[in-house]
């Protein structure tokens, strides 16, 4: 009984220096050795049962043990809990960018006062992320009036003028000044010439508020360019009629962009389809149309109507007949109902 129960006793000997000799072997080939939950578990558990002199045969720090050891406790014995804050929902989020939207000059503290009044718990951070999230600027940003909103907020107030060009069948350059009533797109065309002087420019600025009448005075500001041809005394006579002169950029059409619209407008439509062969014929189809264009083509900016014509379209009549009148030679068409 003792020689079989000390050869067992040997070959566990043998047996463990063999696995000890493997485990050497695969720590040199493995670099970090992956363990999952139930990995850790069995080696904590049954190191904890080994004298501390033999932790050194482990694979893993006796540190790295003892902390795995730990939060198997903390585990077993510690209850779930939530961390961090509750995530906002879809409804608060989309209400920030809201209020943020519709006011450009509220800040964060501004919507997270206005969230709390209506009844939402929500931290001022959290209303702060969510518009840095969205790439929402700061309202001092938001708030700054662009030329965009200036123009538009103002549109009934503002006379916008500028010049185009039309190259005549003999290669004479003429020059078309004109203004528009940005509010009503109302288009007056002031004079057709060679060379556009300054007191030429000048005069034509007198005889637009000769037109004008008493509706100058619901002009407040006319927007031009920086063109030489626009010069002091031009500028003079609207600011004694108390319309301030504003100037564009330098180089920056979409400044007046109402009046460069026209510009593409009348070209699509008048001066690419028709040679022009002087200065008063310029004159006369340039007057036709801006008939026409006042008093017939539809807007979009108008609700399809034009700046002279009725708010309200007729009522089509159940089988009337509708008439087209030619304009410039049959160049354009305008349609009507038969009475």
């Amino acid at each position: 009984m003792g020689g079989v129960a000390g050869r067992d006793s040997a070959a566990k000997d043998i047996e463990l220096l063999v696995l000890r000799h493997e485990v050497a072997v695969l720590r040199r080939q493995v670099a970090r050795p992956q363990v999952d939950w139930a990995d850790r578990a069995v080696l904590a558990g049954l190191t904890r049962l080994l004298p501390r002199r033999l932790w050194g045969g482990v694979f893993v720090r006796p540190a790295t043990l003892l902390r795995w050891h730990r939060d198997l406790v903390r585990r077993r014995w510690s209850y779930p809990s939530r961390r961090g804050r509750p995530p906002v929902t879809a409804e608060i989020r989309s209400l920030v960018l809201r209020l943020a939207r519709e006011n450009s000059t509220w800040g964060y503290r501004r919507i997270h006062g206005e969230l709390r009044r209506l009844g939402y718990r929500v931290g001022a951070s959290t209303v702060w992320t969510i518009l840095k999230h969205a790439d929402v600027d700061p309202a001092p940003k938001r708030s700054a009036v662009t030329w965009r909103q200036f123009l538009r907020a103002q549109a009934r107030g503002i006379l916008a003028v500028d010049f185009f060009t039309v190259d005549t069948v003999l290669l004479q350059r003429l020059y078309v000044l004109f203004a528009i009533e940005v509010g009503a797109r109302r288009v007056h065309v002031l004079g057709v010439s060679a060379h556009p002087v300054g007191d030429w420019v000048a005069q034509q600025a007198r005889n637009l508020l000769m037109d004008l009448g008493e509706r100058a005075d619901r002009f407040r500001f006319l927007v031009r360019d920086r063109d030489a041809k626009f010069t002091a005394v031009f500028d003079a006579v609207f600011a004694a009629a108390g319309i301030e002169v504003l100037k564009t950029p330098v180089r920056a059409p979409r400044a007046n962009a109402y009046a460069e619209r026209w510009v593409g407008t009348v070209r699509r439509e008048l001066l690419d389809r028709t040679l022009i062969f002087g200065c008063h014929h310029l004159e006369s189809v340039v007057a036709e149309y801006v008939d026409h264009y006042n008093s017939h083509r539809p807007h979009r900016s108008l609700a399809q109507a034009p700046p002279l014509g009725p708010a309200q379209p007729p009522v089509a009549k159940a089988g009337g007949r509708v008439l087209r009148r030619d304009r410039l030679g049959g160049l354009i068409g305008e349609y009507s109902q038969a009475a």
